[in-house]
């Protein structure tokens, strides 16, 4: 199992990795981020990829003359996270009522669809600007929104909202903490901590569930 011993590797010093792929890739760098932040918001089958921690090491990097720039880093992180939930709310209108009939669909975990139904009829609309900020949630909420009722008109206002407040949230406080020396030091201690409290609520979501069962 090294692959997983690698994808393990990679998430934990991802502020490494990252630093080496901008350093290795130049500006090819700003497409390879452009196109993990839109999978991982715009497709199903890949929620797996680095979100939050993602973005606050981006940040981190366009602070104090880095490897990146801050604008355009925003600009286009931005525009992906808008597009990949675009995306994805119309594949759960083509597809997400075929999905359900189906039980067993490689690849896709009917029960993430159900938790964030459950989500939806909790929070409504902003669902879609909750979700931004947790991890599994933030990849099944827009399919959901497309398979279910919400007009394309209020989910796309939610969506615009909920991107801008992620990315601009999570890649200004790279920018503003990721350099202060302390952070610095414990880099990726700092990033093991953002990965932990951005799957928090799924942990708390699933002990509950657990606990309604018994």
């Amino acid at each position: 199992m090294d692959w997983l011993k690698h994808i393990a590797d990679f998430f934990m010093h991802l502020d490494h990795h990252l630093a080496a792929v901008t350093t290795e890739y130049g500006t090819w760098t700003y497409l390879i981020l452009f196109l993990i932040v839109f999978c991982e918001t715009g497709l199903v089958v890949t929620p797996f990829l680095p979100g939050d921690s993602l973005l606050f090491v981006v940040g981190a990097l366009s602070s104090a003359g880095g490897s990146l720039n801050l604008g355009l880093s925003l600009g286009l992180l931005s525009i992906a996270a808008i597009l990949g939930d675009t995306i994805n709310y119309f594949i759960g209108k083509k597809m997400g009522p075929s999905i359900f009939r189906k039980r067993n669909i490689k690849f896709l975990n009917i029960e993430h669809l159900k938790q964030t139904e459950a989500f939806f009829e909790k929070y409504g609309g902003k669902t879609i600007i909750i979700a931004r900020f947790v991890p599994i949630v933030r990849t099944f909420a827009p399919f959901v929104a497309g398979m279910g009722s919400m007009a394309y008109g209020r989910f796309i206002f939610y969506n615009v909202i909920g991107a801008l407040m992620w990315v601009f949230g999570l890649v200004l406080a790279g920018y503003f903490f990721g350099k202060i020396p302390i952070v610095e030091k414990n880099f990726s201690k700092v990033i093991l901590l953002i990965i932990f409290v951005s799957i928090l609520p799924g942990i708390i979501e699933l002990i509950r569930h657990r606990k309604n069962k018994n």
